[in-house]
C-alpha cells in the first residue's frame, strides 16, 4: 500500500501543476508598489489618449481586419503594424520596465479603450485583447479595476505565469482610458 503512495505521489503532483492556481499574494502586491507608480505616468496616458483618438469609432470588421493583420505579421519579416507598435516610446519604455524588474515581470502591454494593443514590451500573439478576460475584468470593470488571473504554465516561456490586468485612468480628467496587463513570473512568488 505503501510503495502504491508513492508510486503515485509525481502523479498526483504533476496533475495538480497542469492546473491553473490562484496568484499569490507578493504578486498584487509587487504591481501595487512597483508598477502603479509609472502605469498611470504621463506617458503612458497620453500614448493612450492619443490612439484613442485615432481609433475611435472603429467598426467591428476593422478590430478583427487589425486583428487578422497582427496574428498574420507574428513570425514573418514584413512586420508594418506589429513594427509601428513596437517602434513607439512607450513599448521601449515598457521593455525597459520588464528589463529592470529582475526577472518578476515577463511581459507588458497596454490597450486603449477598444482593446486594441498601443504599447508592448514583447510581441503579442494577437492585437485585439478585447474579447478576453484581461481586458473585460479590467477596463470592462471601470477605474480602479485589478484583475488578478490564475497562474498557468506559459509553453513559451516554459515557465509558471499569472497576469495582473489594471485599468487606466487619466488623472487629469477621471476618464478611463484603458488598461495594462503585467505578466509576471510567478516561481518569483512562491
Amino acid at each position: 500500500m505503501f510503495r502504491k503512495i508513492i508510486l503515485s505521489a509525481p502523479l498526483v503532483i504533476a496533475a495538480s501543476m497542469a492546473q491553473a492556481v490562484d496568484a499569490p499574494p507578493a504578486m498584487r502586491t509587487f504591481v501595487d508598489s512597483n508598477v502603479m507608480e509609472w502605469a498611470m505616468s504621463p506617458e503612458v496616458i497620453s500614448a493612450v489618449v492619443a490612439q484613442n483618438a485615432e481609433t475611435a469609432g472603429a467598426s467591428a470588421d476593422q478590430i478583427t481586419a487589425w486583428d487578422t493583420a497582427w496574428r498574420a505579421e507574428v513570425g514573418q519579416s514584413d512586420q508594418p503594424l506589429i513594427s509601428e507598435v513596437m517602434g513607439r516610446e512607450l513599448s521601449a519604455m515598457l521593455k525597459q520596465k520588464v528589463a529592470e524588474s529582475g526577472g518578476r515581470i515577463t511581459e507588458i502591454f497596454v490597450m486603449d479603450a477598444l482593446g486594441l494593443n498601443v504599447a508592448a514590451s514583447d510581441v503579442t500573439s494577437d492585437y485585439w485583447q478585447g474579447d478576453e478576460a484581461k481586458y473585460s475584468k479590467s477596463y470592462g470593470a471601470g477605474s480602479g479595476a485589478v484583475f488578478v488571473d490564475a497562474v498557468e504554465f506559459d509553453e513559451s516561456s516554459q515557465s509558471y505565469q499569472g497576469q495582473i490586468s489594471v485599468s487606466l485612468t487619466d488623472p487629469a480628467t477621471g476618464e478611463l482610458v484603458g488598461a495594462m496587463t503585467i505578466g509576471l513570473n510567478a516561481e518569483a512568488f512562491f
